[in-house]
């Protein structure tokens, strides 16, 4: 935890970024008939529906820049975790020494997944890009992904999405908004924050 809270107070630089990832999934739905909308009336839905797959969004933050990526596949594997890492190192952070990656223990997100998913001399490129900082099992709410993907969440994905293609327009529409307001996390946890209030947590020493 302490590594995870360390690493966020670490100041702005573009050749080390800071870039905290989470993924979510979502189910995609098509409305069997189209809502009926009258002016200064609540619009009426009906319950039918056809269920269309799930997609898979990985969120990538970088907080102090007030950037965040969206990626949307059709699933959820090691190879999509690893053509994640490769685009984040080649096409959004291409001149980076290291990309400090913050990410929870999930099975998927980890060196591994690049082996699986490229050959060696590759895998092993990409993995030299990565300083990982895992967030502790069961805090996963130290992640600022995961907060972003709440407002993600709340202001682009509560309506349905009929297919991947749609859901990918949504998205992207919706993260060239908040890219270019400039909008981030204000984050205050901190190391002192956390011995104070997780005390309990903490070994007792004798």
């Amino acid at each position: 935890m302490e590594d995870v809270l360390e690493t966020y107070k670490l100041p702005y630089d573009p050749l080390r970024p800071v870039v905290c990832l989470d993924e979510t999934s979502r189910q995609l739905i098509e409305e069997r008939h189209i809502p009926v909308t009258e002016p200064g009336q609540i619009e009426l839905v009906d319950y039918e529906y056809r269920r269309c797959g799930v997609v898979n969004l990985f969120m990538m933050f970088e907080p102090l820049a007030a950037k965040r990526f969206v990626e949307v596949t059709d699933t959820r594997t090691r190879v999509d975790f690893a053509h994640c890492v490769k685009e984040l190192a080649d096409v959004h952070y291409p001149n980076a020494e290291k990309i400090l990656l913050v990410m929870d223990h999930l099975n998927t997100h980890s060196i591994a997944s690049l082996y699986q998913a490229f050959p060696a001399a590759e895998a092993r490129r990409l993995a030299e890009k990565l300083e990982i900082h895992h967030t502790p099992k069961h805090a996963s709410w130290l992640n600022m992904a995961e907060i972003e993907i709440g407002v993600l969440s709340r202001q682009c994905l509560s309506g349905y999405s009929v297919s991947a293609d749609d859901m990918r327009r949504k998205v992207r529409a919706w993260q060239l908004r908040r890219n270019s307001a400039c909008l981030s996390v204000d984050w205050h946890f901190t190391t002192a924050d956390a011995r104070i209030k997780l005390k309990k947590l903490y070994p007792t020493i004798s």
